[in-house]
């Protein structure tokens, strides 16, 4: 896990749900990382949070 913090259950879904962005995310440092998930925590909608994941690397 990333500084030891749960990973937001929506992202952690979304990116289940795209494994081509999770193999990107999983590359990158953990400081990058660490900033897309507390990005992540804000997010407070299903849409939102799919739209984010998607767009994470565009």
């Amino acid at each position: 896990m990333i500084d030891n913090q749960e990973l937001p259950i929506g992202f952690t879904m979304e990116l289940a749900q795209h494994s081509d962005i999770l193999n990107q995310f999983a590359k990158l440092p953990e400081a990058e990382q660490n900033n897309i998930v507390n990005s992540a925590r804000d997010i407070s909608s299903k849409n939102e949070m799919r739209y984010y994941v998607e767009n994470m690397f565009q």
